[in-house]
């Protein structure tokens, strides 16, 4: 019975330390995934942006991008219902006229999958089919691959806003930046495991939430 015990603890352990490498190498790649993702040439043209909150970072740099002209409009998704259009211009600073004709505020997703429902839908009725995403570095590959699956006929381009630095090393011996990319590491491999079984998951839209207005109709808070 001790032998076992032994045998058992040390195949125990063998499992481990290949678990921990298994994710370490898989953390790593994605990190270098990440690192090496560029932004698309300014001359790019596309028929929409799509910004997925999660910071006023990315809607300052998807507001840019409408207006130098890389897309025609832009939805901003999963906005808090207590956050106006109002709110976000002023936070922003955005071009008023440029707000009002051509911004969309969407306030039904609450996490990546509905950011991707609500932005194909949105896709859909304007008839757009090359889109332009504009989220964290980090981000970029769940949110492509979400949107990818629920809208195969579109083509979606990544435009990643920088979180972290990770074309040097300095990063490492930062412990937020690695939570960060760890736990993002993590959901993406798990969205990835979901896909390939074909696991089906709630549409992470919020109930009751309307689907995206004009900026210039959210003037207040969103009550549902």
């Amino acid at each position: 019975m001790r032998r076992v015990g032994h045998h058992g603890l040390r195949a125990a352990t063998v499992l481990g330390i290949i678990a921990v490498a298994v994710v370490a190498i898989g953390f790593f790649r994605f990190t270098d995934m990440v690192g090496n993702l560029d932004t698309p040439r300014d001359s790019e043209r596309f028929d929409a942006i799509v910004a997925l909150t999660g910071g006023y970072q990315r809607i300052d740099r998807a507001l840019e991008l409408l207006e130098g002209g890389s897309g025609k409009r832009l939805l901003i998704s999963g906005v808090n219902p207590q956050t106006s259009g109002t709110a976000i211009k002023r936070v922003t600073g955005a071009n008023e006229k440029l707000f009002a004709c051509c911004v969309d505020i969407g306030y039904q997703a609450i996490d990546t999958i509905g950011n991707a429902n609500e932005a194909a839908n949105w896709i859909r009725k304007n008839g757009f089919h090359k889109v332009l995403i504009v989220t964290n570095n980090y981000h970029i590959p769940r949110s492509l691959m979400e949107l990818e699956a629920v809208s195969p006929d579109v083509e979606f381009t990544g435009y990643p806003v920088a979180h972290t630095d990770l074309r040097d090393e300095t990063w490492l011996a930062d412990p937020m930046a690695i939570r960060t990319l760890l736990t993002e590491y993590f959901k993406y491999a798990l969205a990835s495991a979901r896909a390939y079984v074909g696991t089906k998951t709630s549409d992470g839209l919020r109930s009751g939430a309307p689907e995206p207005v004009p900026a210039a109709a959210a003037t207040s808070a969103a009550v549902f």
